[in-house]
C-alpha cells in the first residue's frame, strides 16, 4: 500500500466521522455558504498578478515537518500582497497538519480565490469546502472514477465553486476530462512515491484542451521554470514547499516574484 492509498483509507474514516459531528444542514447554515465564490480565472489571467497559487502547508508525508511556526493569516496575506493569483490551504490533518480553521482564517483576511487542498472522495467534503469559505476544490483523478469526477464537478459548480482537476499522466487526463471542470492541473509529483519531475508538465500541456485553465503543480523552485511553463501555455503555478520551507514565506515569495 503506497502513501496515497493510506491517505484515502484514512480519509474515508475522517469523512464518516465528520458526517456524525456536523450535519449538512449545519454546513449550509454557515455564513460562507451564502457567499458568492470568487472566479478563479479572473485572478489567474489578471496581468497585475503572477499566476502563482501559493500554498500554506505545515508538513507532508515525504518531507515531514516543513514549517511548524508559520501563522496562516499572516502568511496568506503576505502571499496575496506579493501578487499571488490564488491561495492553496491544506485541510488534511493526519498527513499534512492542516485543519478547517486554517481555511476560515485565510478566508477572513483575503479577497483572492482559495483552494481547499484535500483528498476529495465524498460530496460531503464539497459542502464543507463551501461552508469553510473555499472558492476552488481539487479533484484528484487517480483516486476518483470518471463518473465521480462528473458528479463532484457538477455539484461544486452548482454551488458556484471552481473545479481544479489534478492529473499525473496522459491516461488520467484522457479518461477524466469532462465539461464540469474549470482548470486542469498537472502534478509533477508522483503521489505514489512522491518523486518529482517537471517534465511531466511539458509533456502534457498540449494534451489539455484550451477551454480549461492550465496549471502546473509541484517541483517549481525558481522563476525561470515559471517563464518556461508560461511560454508553453500554462496559466497557473502551484508552489508550496519552496516558500513554506523558509523562516519567512512572505519574504520568500516577494524575492521570487521580483525575478519574474
Amino acid at each position: 500500500m503506497n502513501i496515497l492509498d493510506k491517505i484515502v483509507l484514512r480519509k474515508k474514516e475522517e469523512v464518516a466521522e465528520a458526517k456524525q459531528k456536523v450535519s449538512v444542514l449545519e454546513l449550509e447554515a454557515n455564513a460562507n455558504f451564502n457567499r458568492q465564490p470568487l472566479i478563479f480565472k479572473d485572478f489567474l489571467i489578471d496581468e497585475k498578478r503572477t499566476g502563482i497559487i501559493a500554498e500554506f502547508k505545515r508538513r507532508s508525508p515525504s518531507k515531514g515537518l516543513i514549517n511548524g511556526t508559520a501563522d496562516v493569516a499572516e502568511v496568506t496575506q503576505a502571499y496575496n500582497l506579493a501578487g499571488a493569483s490564488a491561495l492553496s490551504v491544506l485541510t488534511d490533518t493526519d498527513f499534512f497538519g492542516g485543519k478547517a480553521e486554517d481555511l476560515f482564517q485565510a478566508r477572513a483576511v483575503n479577497q483572492i480565490p482559495i483552494l481547499r487542498k484535500d483528498f476529495m472522495i465524498d460530496e460531503y467534503q464539497i459542502l464543507e469546502a463551501k461552508a469553510w469559505g473555499a472558492d476552488i476544490i481539487l479533484l484528484i483523478a487517480s483516486i476518483l472514477t470518471p463518473q465521480q469526477i462528473i458528479d463532484f464537478g457538477k455539484l461544486a459548480q452548482s454551488l458556484g465553486l471552481n473545479v481544479l482537476l489534478e492529473v499525473h499522466n496522459l491516461e488520467e487526463l484522457e479518461k477524466s476530462i469532462c465539461p464540469h471542470l474549470n482548470a486542469i492541473g498537472v502534478n509533477n509529483r508522483n503521489l505514489g512515491d512522491f518523486t518529482v519531475n517537471i517534465q511531466t508538465s511539458f509533456d502534457l500541456v498540449d494534451k489539455i484542451p484550451n477551454e480549461f485553465l492550465k496549471i502546473s503543480e509541484s517541483a517549481i523552485d525558481n522563476p525561470e521554470v515559471i517563464k518556461k511553463l508560461k511560454a508553453v501555455g500554462y496559466n497557473g503555478f502551484l508552489i508550496g514547499e519552496n516558500f513554506m520551507k523558509t523562516a519567512n514565506p512572505g519574504k520568500e515569495i516577494l524575492d521570487f516574484v521580483k525575478h519574474l
